[in-house]
């Protein structure tokens, strides 16, 4: 089914009011760094309940990720949140970041085991935390941080079955998370689902919604493959034949992410996680359709 021209909502501020939340990612050249305090300060005066700095595969951007989490704290009115991955380091390793965030008054951690470089399999740090559960048992020792994990409505690659990924979530709030931050999806009903499904588990916790505009189909199409997401026939026939044509692909993403975010308003979603790329745009477009502004004194 094609949940954007099935379903018929208006393109129209949501109804009830929501709260946002935007992601970014550690840049690697100067451009890139500009660009990426460009999107930090067009989104900003839409005060979202939090922005948060991913960490690189490895933990290869560990440097980056604190800079950038330390500057946004400190050169901006947003609240950060640190990822942590379990990937690459000792647990002396993550509990040092881990305190050296708070004593400079981050207090938010993305919690997650993280991806091995080049796409290897997964293995533990022989001297680390084995997964994201214990690295959450092992932050709230530490200190009283938040604490996000990630959660996967189409369940993880890594995943014997779907069960097993809710009942891993479960362990995660269960040890001390106090929200999930979904993967990316494009069928709303995929989410919806996934959203009875941990009420029925017990979970009660916040779920955001990953919300991804797609402003690059084949590399969405990349992504998804290595995570598990489904693309819809439907997407790929929209994005079809625009490749060399960024302006009207701009219009069709934000046109999709929207409804997509009307959908899931409408089913009572009030928060949602936003997957940026560093661009604001979009994201800016998005939000205004949900009804979010900037704030005005």
């Amino acid at each position: 089914m094609n949940p954007v021209s099935s379903v018929e909502l208006p393109i129209v501020a949501a109804h009830r009011p929501v709260s946002v939340s935007f992601e970014f990612f550690p840049p690697k050249t100067d451009k890139m760094l500009e660009s990426l305090w460009d999107a930090v300060r067009r989104l900003e005066p839409l005060s979202p309940a939090f922005v948060s700095v991913t960490y690189g595969a490895g933990g290869g951007t560990r440097d980056r990720t604190h800079e950038i989490v330390s500057r946004i704290a400190h050169e901006t009115s947003l609240k950060p949140a640190a990822h942590l991955t379990c990937v690459g380091h000792s647990r002396g390793e993550v509990d040092d970041i881990a305190r050296r965030y708070w004593d400079e008054g981050i207090r938010h951690i993305v919690a997650l085991r993280g991806d091995m470089p080049d796409g290897q399999p997964y293995q533990p740090h022989p001297q680390g935390y084995d997964y994201a559960v214990d690295m959450v048992a092992g932050l709230k020792r530490i200190a009283d941080f938040e604490i996000s994990v990630a959660a996967y409505p189409e369940a993880h690659p890594d995943a014997p079955s779907p069960d097993f990924d809710i009942e891993n979530l479960k362990r995660k709030i269960d040890a001390g998370a106090t929200r999930a931050i979904s993967q990316y999806f494009f069928d709303p009903a995929v989410f919806l689902r996934f959203r009875d499904r941990c009420a029925a588990a017990g979970i009660s916790v916040p779920i955001a919604p990953g919300i991804l505009p797609v402003t690059n189909f084949a590399q969405v199409q990349r992504f998804s493959a290595a995570c598990g997401t489904t693309v819809p026939d439907w997407l790929a026939d929209l994005f079809e034949g625009l490749d060399d044509d960024p302006e009207t692909r701009h219009l069709v993403a934000a046109t999709v992410a929207a409804q997509q975010c009307r959908i899931l308003s409408a089913a009572g979603v009030d928060l949602f996680h936003f997957y940026t790329l560093n661009r604001a745009d979009l994201v800016y477009a998005i939000c205004r359709v949900l009804g979010v502004r900037p704030q005005t004194a």
